[in-house]
């Protein structure tokens, strides 16, 4: 007994104490790495704690056979064993000084090595935000991507060879997520699809009960009365005593009854098939463009035509308009002629790469946004992602690269914002916005002095599996993440209006690992580098 509770002192301690914790881990991929050298070493930690424990039951065992075999001569006759004073003395002796070291070896407790491990790392664990995080960035994936949810449990994912299985548990925690979040919509598809796996024969801790509970109020939330009425039946089936199921069945039918009073129709029992994607609609939510922007991501709609392609080229840009091009020219391809978007190959070095990872990665911060309201940075789950900032004074590889932009724009970086890096986590998107500040956000970039943004130089510093790609909905552009290169664009024209078919967004990212870093320059510094339009879309 006193075994089991040295074992229930550190699983208490793993599971229930109260620490502090580093929330939104899910927003970095860089940074969730290192969770897996951490479990790692956890394991190992668990597993010399299971050598202990194996070890301290080893010796108890070997205690109790010796004792075992010496109780039962002594109990046969105990006078004629007390008899011999070797007995008696052996007798004194156990009971004074052997019992006592067998209860200190009893109560050792082997997982204080463990526990102190776990203190150590634990602050630094995913927390409830988090794991709620990755659950609706699989959701926003299962979305843009139009992933059924029969797919996903299977791992069966675009670029993806080794699957990861979603367990009837695992996609019960999912339903019931969006279902806390009153996304009763994802909750159907999560629950039925958890519902299918337990009826398949797989193993769980969730009962149908509960599966059932959870789908058919969803089902219900979703409008659709026969189907709720359906899988409440089977609940009441299993459970007649639970206590909403036949309150609900008994709500739900006459609700029914009255609408198909209403309509004079009659009783159509729902059909017993899965409830697949698509079976009800999406419900709209606040971004305008969601379709057109969602299948550009998934490479659909995109624009490009045999006419606009013919007026696409490739160059070097070389030392005409800047000396220090002449030795090392960076090839220049265009992506879209209007708005003129181009994207330069080689820009960053492998090791230059790693270089600029290796400063961002101690300083990575949840992304912000700007809050139209009231103007200030906040975080927002349009915007997955963590970023750092970085000086040119940091490192001579940020001075360089930042020279490098400056050399190729012709623009001065002495007004640019710091170079940016950003690392998209699990999901990890930014859905459509401007980089421009528009006339009912004068003063967005007040504090700079320097103007509003005149121009984004965005460099890709890794390849991505699947998803993530660069797409602008106006126009229906998608410009796909090549690890080294960089894409660069005008958001304002010449007359310092700003050009609204610039509004872009990053998609999610479905497979990999994204890392980004961006350079936004701003007009002050730049009246003789870029001088002013005659017009208003000059």
């Amino acid at each position: 007994m006193r075994n089991s509770m040295s074992f229930a002192t550190w699983a208490l301690l793993f599971c229930c104490c109260s620490w502090i914790t580093q929330a939104e881990v899910f927003t970095s991929i860089g940074q969730m790495t290192d969770l897996i050298y951490t479990e790692k070493e956890l394991v190992q930690s668990l597993r010399e704690y299971i050598k202990a424990e194996e070890s301290k039951l080893a010796a108890v065992k070997s205690w109790a056979t010796k004792l075992d075999a010496l109780t039962r001569a002594s109990t046969s006759d105990p006078e004629g064993y007390l008899a011999h004073p070797v007995n008696a003395y052996k007798l004194m002796k156990r009971l004074n000084t052997e019992w006592s070291e067998l209860e200190s070896l009893v109560l050792q407790n082997p997982s204080d090595g463990f526990i102190s491990n776990m203190s150590m790392h634990r602050q630094y664990f995913p927390d409830q935000e988090d794991e709620t995080g990755a659950a609706k960035a699989l959701m926003r994936l299962q979305d843009t991507y139009q992933l059924d949810s029969e797919a996903f449990s299977r791992g069966k994912l675009p670029g993806v060879h080794n699957h990861a299985i979603l367990t009837v548990d695992d996609c019960f925690d999912m339903g019931k997520t969006a279902y806390n979040d009153a996304d009763y919509y994802h909750a159907v598809l999560w629950m039925q699809q958890s519902l299918k796996q337990l009826d398949a024969g797989e193993e769980a801790v969730v009962s149908k009960v509960d599966i059932l509970d959870y789908l058919s109020y969803s089902v219900y939330q979703m409008g659709d009365l026969p189907r709720a009425i359906e899988l409440t039946r089977r609940l009441v089936a299993i459970d007649p005593s639970h206590q909403r199921a036949g309150g609900n069945l008994r709500y739900f039918e006459r609700l029914l009854s009255k609408q198909l009073k209403e309509e004079n129709q009659a009783y159509q029992p729902a059909s017993e098939e899965p409830i697949q994607l698509g079976t009800y609609m999406r419900p709209k939510d606040h971004l305008p463009e969601r379709e057109s922007y969602e299948a550009l991501c998934r490479g659909e709609g995109i624009q490009m035509n045999e006419a606009r392609r013919s007026r696409l080229f490739c160059r070097y840009r070389d030392g005409k308009r800047n000396p220090r091009l002449l030795l090392k020219p960076v090839k220049e391809e265009d992506e879209w002629d209007s708005p003129h978007i181009v994207r330069y190959l080689d820009f960053l070095s492998s090791e230059e790469i790693e270089k600029i990872k290796e400063l961002a990665k101690p300083n990575l911060a949840r992304a912000t946004v700007r809050d139209p309201k009231t103007g200030v940075l906040t975080t927002a789950n349009y915007r997955v992602s963590k970023s750092a900032w970085l000086d040119g004074m940091d490192d001579t590889v940020i001075a360089r690269v930042n020279q490098r932009m400056e050399d190729l724009t012709g623009l001065t970086v002495d007004t640019a914002e710091l170079l940016q890096v950003a690392n998209y986590g699990v999901g990890g998107q930014y859905e459509p916005h401007f980089d421009f500040s528009r006339k009912d956000e004068a003063d967005a970039f007040k504090r700079l002095g320097t103007g509003n943004r005149v121009a984004t130089f965005l460099n890709y510093m890794s390849d991505v599996e699947a998803g993530g790609a660069t797409v602008f909905p106006d126009f229906g552009a998608a410009i796909w993440p090549r690890k080294g290169t960089a894409v660069f664009w005008y958001n304002l024209f010449r007359s310092g209006e700003g050009d609204y078919r610039t509004r872009h967004a990053a998609c999610p990212v479905l497979v990999g690992s994204k890392w980004v870093s961006n350079k936004w320059f701003h007009e002050r510094g730049q009246e003789f580098r870029r001088p002013c339009g005659l017009t208003e879309v000059d």
